[in-house]
């Protein structure tokens, strides 16, 4: 960890206070090796693992670097999951808030055509996946000329998922003029290629994954026959008794299976995986965040892009076929300088992944013999009492100013002439009121909708309904009222 803090950093004053409310204290290794050079408009590679802080080692310098008055997208984030891609464009909206950064997610299992109006309006990051991206491309729904800061996140999973080619048909839309990031747990040969291929001598930056796999996490893994793993997974939950758990499937099918299982005996629990819509994906990510049942189920589809705080046991119910995934799996816990356990099952037919691992990682991971009778037995008060204890909702690591902002609704947009300057101008002069007290402006057609901040809505509510916006007297309310 460098001995440098974020105020070291030549940062807008907007970017330091977002970074205060969100709590962050200290720059993570990647995120001090990476912002100085990054708001130096250099290109880069960045070798860099799950849980470092690498969105934040990117977002904060573009936040920085973007220019508000622009209207059109000035930074394009790939990412290879929807998931991550909503992180990510909520961490861009968290860093940005102060200096009313507006960025939008693009991915597929979505209505192409809201996603066609979204990107009609003012926005300064567009995040999305590769596929849904091309779609937009070619059918000229989405504007690439003024892009300067392109990023590509988990560039070896965009490889793995067969992106890469479309990946590198987006590169060869966008200017050349322009700074690129490349960010990749593994630098593959074709990754390096790409990276050869469209970036300006990159500078390389590596941050060392071994010594995170090694302290910080726990590992442990049990020999098991593929038919006793369901009551081996109870054993091992009654004995470790976590405040939070994931547990990973290798398909569908198993974390329905599991699902089922752990429901059926009282876990609080839910699940998640590629079949179901994206809509109940989220609401299932965002109750699990928010601390509403302790045991999430997935497949590798969530373990990628998920920012959570705290989850004290990750359980490899089977054990990854690929060494990046069980260093992203296991990545989920032990982040931001905290503990963590990372237990793994294996059959029989699965050792030959784990020695593969074990090379990757530079370790052997410690065997443990079964839970005995009395040990399950010694623990399953404490366990029970758990199940049975109210869930307390998790720290939200969104701003605290988000808990005081009301979003406004005006009736008048662009056929109106209305910009969002215009908005900033005339809301800023009212008594008691900044231009820091207001956020995120979007301008449709006809209605425009502004975030006022720091428990200010109620007064430019008030004060809006008697004043006039480029000589208009336009109607206002709570954007979420019926």
């Amino acid at each position: 960890m460098s001995e440098q803090g974020f105020k070291d950093y030549k940062l807008g004053e907007e970017i330091y206070r977002s970074l205060d409310s969100l709590g962050y204290q200290q720059p993570t290794e990647v995120q001090s090796r990476v912002i100085p050079i990054a708001l130096e408009r250099k290109d880069l590679t960045v070798k860099s693992h799950t849980g470092s802080g690498k969105t934040a080692a990117y977002g904060i310098p573009i936040c920085e670097m973007m220019e508000w008055e622009e209207n059109r997208p000035q930074a394009l984030i790939l990412t290879p999951t929807r998931e991550l891609a909503d992180q990510v464009k909520q961490d861009i909206m968290n860093i940005g808030k102060y200096k009313r950064i507006k960025a939008t997610a693009v991915y597929g299992k979505q209505p192409f055509y809201k996603q066609k109006v979204q990107l009609q309006h003012r926005n300064h990051v567009i995040v999305g996946t590769p596929g849904r991206l091309i779609d937009h491309i070619e059918k000229q729904t989405i504007d690439l000329e003024q892009i300067k800061f392109l990023v590509i996140d988990e560039a070896d999973e965009m490889l793995k998922m067969g992106f890469i080619e479309h990946v590198e048909k987006i590169i060869r839309e966008l200017p050349q003029d322009r700074m690129t990031m490349l960010f990749s747990a593994t630098l593959p040969k074709d990754v390096e290629n790409l990276c050869h291929k469209y970036m300006n001598h990159p500078l390389d930056i590596e941050v060392k994954t071994e010594a995170r796999t090694t302290s910080q996490i726990e590992h442990a893994i049990y020999s098991v026959k593929d038919e006793n793993k369901l009551g081996l997974l109870r054993d091992v939950t009654i004995l470790e008794n976590p405040d939070s758990c994931m547990i990973f499937c290798r398909t569908q099918i198993r974390v329905e299976v599991v699902h089922k299982e752990l429901s059926k005996h009282g876990y609080p629990c839910g699940r998640i995986h590629g079949g179901m819509e994206q809509d109940d994906r989220t609401k299932v990510m965002n109750a699990f965040k928010q601390g509403e049942f302790r045991y999430l189920i997935a497949t590798d589809v969530a373990a990628r892009g998920i920012d959570i705080e705290n989850i004290s046991l990750v359980l490899n119910y089977d054990f990854p076929q690929e060494n990046e995934s069980y260093v992203h799996r296991t990545g989920r816990t032990g982040r931001a300088g905290n503990s963590g356990t990372a237990i793994s099952f294996a059959t029989p037919t699965e050792e030959k992944f784990v020695a593969n691992v074990e090379r990757y990682t530079g370790f052997e991971i410690p065997k443990r013999n079964n839970p005995s009778k009395e040990a399950v037995a010694r623990n399953l008060p404490a366990f029970e009492a758990k199940i049975m204890k109210r869930r307390t909702a998790k720290k939200d690591r969104s701003p605290r100013s988000n808990q005081e902002v009301l979003k406004l609704y005006f009736n008048g947009g662009k056929k109106k002439k209305i910009r969002a300057v215009d908005f900033v101008g005339t809301i800023a002069k009212i008594d008691g009121v900044s231009a820091d007290d207001i956020g995120i402006i979007t301008i449709e057609d006809t209605a425009s909708y502004v975030d006022i901040l720091n428990g200010k809505g109620r007064l430019v509510l008030d004060k809006m309904k008697d004043t006039t916006i480029k000589g208009k007297l336009l109607k206002v309310h709570e954007a979420n009222r019926k």
